[in-house]
């Protein structure tokens, strides 16, 4: 069965989806009338503290099930952002080559862009060649927002 909450962050408001104990869906949302803690499980609630303390610095990191729905290929895209250590970036080219398939850079790029479990799956650490910002489902404002917060806290 699916459970779906809706939580308040300082990046504004999460949905966020569980089905048989795995988080499966993670996504910015702009309509705030949807919130509510009718369907909060107890994994929810736990994503929702783990998030929080992400946000606010005093963690760096998720222990949390997830199952995200996509191809082989994409599922092997996210598992390779999970590799990214916190504070840091890669280029999608590197996320090719980190796969063994270094001439699939605009595909790694289209995976990322499927990401269903944004922030728990980090594709907010993947840029552009040049070293700057493209695409992010909850916007460029919200990726630039993660990225300084992780340099930020990181240097803790």
């Amino acid at each position: 069965m699916k459970h779906t909450a809706y939580i308040k962050t300082v990046l504004g408001p999460i949905k966020i989806s569980e089905v048989d104990g795995f988080i499966t869906e993670l996504l910015f949302v702009k309509d705030t009338n949807e919130i509510s803690d009718k369907q909060k499980t107890p994994l929810l609630e736990e994503a929702e503290k783990q998030i929080k303390e992400y946000l606010d610095g005093t963690s760096k990191g998720f222990d949390l099930p997830l199952a995200a729905k996509g191809t082989e290929f994409q599922k092997t895209v996210w598992e390779a952002l999970h590799r990214i250590p916190y504070g840091e970036t890669r280029s999608y080219k590197q996320i090719a080559a980190m796969i063994g398939r270094p001439d699939a850079a605009r595909a790694v790029g289209m995976a990322n862009g499927k990401n269903p479990i944004l922030l728990l799956t980090p594709c907010h650490r993947v840029v552009g060649s040049d070293g700057k910002l493209t695409g992010y489902a909850a916007g460029l404002e919200i990726k630039e927002k993660l990225l300084e917060l992780e340099v930020t806290y990181g240097s803790r």
